[in-house]
């Protein structure tokens, strides 16, 4: 039967393809299809040209690496390079981020960033003694540090934070059953967690999460001098290569098939597409967010059955807005140092308590800022609670995906000097295009607005082209996902990567991972998948769904 299949993995994320490559050499034989509801290959990588700008790559979704902590996509990185022509080859540059001189706007004072240590007395938060000369990065961690004693030593291996995480108590509860949030504001003066939220650029990092996963996330991230890589030509180059390597042995990926529902009955699975189509498979992949999920559980009995595993996890809301211009704009907001030697904001970010919150001044694909000509920002990226403020400048969030669409279509979308060229972008392997992501004309103006009042000046450059994408529409429901208060996230997170006894059923993806909102994580579930994939089957499953603690918020 033409619609019978042996795998069905549902998402062209990382996490699908992935596991679409991996698995179409275990069983070269196999009818191996892999389905993505959207257009394009990549879930939440999304890499696109900018007009105008040949020597940059704006990253609408993920935008960077770990490279001294994330071992699993600098492995695959490196195995994909060996099977990858010459001119494919996947490069990275030393992604910039918090650069002393840039500009820290905050209760309406214009700050540099090495103000939090050198000018603490201009920071206008009142902080206590202990927190004030510090960096909103450093309290947090020396808040760390007195909750689990010893857990920022720098010798310590990412699992073995982990591990400290999960057996650590405070107060008597266990760190699981702590809200992060929570446990800061026992350590922490409210001026200092106010700070750490304002200055670290984040609403959804430090609000109340599972405490026992928030702690050495955290630590990876901004605790633990991290260091950052950006991608020469694109992150979503890395999703594209698995599917690429995967149809060239033999396998199949079919785009804009949105699933609706399943069923298992007789050792077959019937899929349901949005198009009417129905596919039987014998295995099912599910590379999905929780949100995809949540969308699909009505029409799926066996989806049913585990929502206490779904539920364990939040997404979280998120955006990014890329603005171009006719020249680097922002450099002449440097300052002129002790020896009369003027230092432009050329690179890494600026931050605010502003709506706007973290702006990105983006640099060439080697990683050197812009100095001249066109140039770009990631003007805004915003996530968290923060991103109600533009809820009444962008689309709504479910509406796309009912339609059948990817992403939704802006009804007055910003239109600039160069949208109205008749401009060729050379995409290189990149399969979306810039203008595929046109962002609404009010959000673009508001943000040019506070962009200005952010950078102290008297005028508002005239943005030449916008970009947007809103991770909170379905069917992803947010650019990230983090554990809830009372989960025992490591027994989740291999649970239901094969929740029901005796059913090849398998979900996988950054959501029920260690490295919630990285590829890291996506990769670490879909190896665990994968290994109960391969492993003989089980009569039974020794812990039962409707025992798990969860607090779904």
């Amino acid at each position: 039967m033409a619609n019978q299949i042996d795998i069905a993995i549902i998402g062209g994320g990382v996490s699908g393809v992935y596991s679409a490559w991996k698995l179409k050499k275990q069983f070269p034989d196999q009818k191996i299809v892999v389905f993505e509801g959207s257009d394009h290959i990549g879930g939440r990588l999304l890499s696109v040209k900018p007009p105008e700008i040949p020597n940059m790559t704006a990253e609408l979704g993920g935008m960077r690496i770990l490279e001294n902590t994330q071992k699993l996509i600098v492995d695959l990185i490196k195995e994909l390079n060996k099977e990858l022509p010459a001119n494919e080859q996947i490069t990275t540059y030393d992604f910039p981020v918090d650069e002393p001189q840039n500009l820290a706007y905050l209760r309406g004072e214009y700050l540099r960033l090495v103000d939090f240590v050198t000018n603490p007395d201009e920071v206008p938060y009142n902080m206590s003694f202990l927190e004030k000369g510090n960096g909103p990065g450093t309290i947090i961690v020396n808040a760390i540090e007195q909750i689990v004693p010893g857990i920022t030593d720098s010798t310590l291996t990412e699992e073995q934070r982990r591990e400290m995480a999960r057996e650590a108590s405070f107060d008597g509860v266990p760190l699981y059953q702590w809200g992060f949030w929570n446990l800061l504001y026992r350590v922490i003066s409210s001026e200092g967690y106010q700070f750490g939220r304002d200055a670290g650029g984040y609403d959804s990092t430090l609000v109340n999460w599972n405490a026992s996963d928030a702690i050495p996330w955290y630590l990876s991230d901004f605790g633990m001098t991290p260091k950052y890589k950006g991608f020469t030509n694109g992150f979503q180059q890395v999703p594209i290569a698995l599917a690429e390597l995967f149809v060239k042995d033999g396998g199949d990926v079919r785009l804009e098939q949105q699933l609706r529902g399943f069923d298992y009955e007789n050792e077959t699975f019937s899929l349901h597409f949005s198009n009417g189509q129905t596919i039987t498979a014998g295995k099912l992949i599910l590379a999905m967010p929780r949100r995809a999920l949540d969308l699909i559980t009505p029409d799926s009995p066996q989806l049913k059955q585990i929502q206490p595993l779904i539920k364990s996890v939040t997404p979280r809301p998120l955006f990014k807005l890329f603005t171009t211009y006719a020249n680097p704009w922002w450099r002449i907001c440097g300052f002129t140092d002790a020896n009369g030697v003027f230092v432009p904001v050329q690179s890494g970010r600026s931050v605010t308590d502003l709506p706007v919150r973290q702006t990105y001044y983006w640099p060439n694909s080697d990683g050197t800022p812009a100095v001249n000509g066109r140039a770009m920002l990631l003007a805004s990226y915003d996530d968290g609670n923060n991103i109600g403020f533009w809820d009444g400048l962008r689309p709504q969030r479910s509406q796309a995906w009912k339609e059948g669409r990817s992403h939704a279509k802006i009804a007055d979308p910003f239109v600039g000097d160069d949208d109205k060229k008749n401009h060729t972008v050379e995409q290189g392997n990149l399969n979306q295009t810039w203008d595929e992501y046109q962002a609404p004309r009010r959000m673009v103006a508001e943000v040019a607005r506070q962009l200005q009042q952010m950078h102290g000046l008297d005028y508002t450059p005239l943005v030449k082209s916008a970009a947007f994408r809103d991770w909170g529409e379905d069917p992803y429901g947010g650019g990230w996902n983090s554990w809830n208060i009372g989960v025992k996230s490591w027994e989740v997170r291999d649970e239901i990567t094969n929740p029901i006894a005796g059913t090849p059923l398998y979900i996988c993806g950054e959501a029920y991972s260690d490295a919630q909102g990285w590829v890291e994580g996506a990769l670490q579930t879909a190896d665990i998948m994968l290994g109960q994939f391969l492993a003989p089957p089980k009569d039974a499953k020794s812990k039962s769904v409707s025992q798990l603690e969860t607090v779904d918020k």
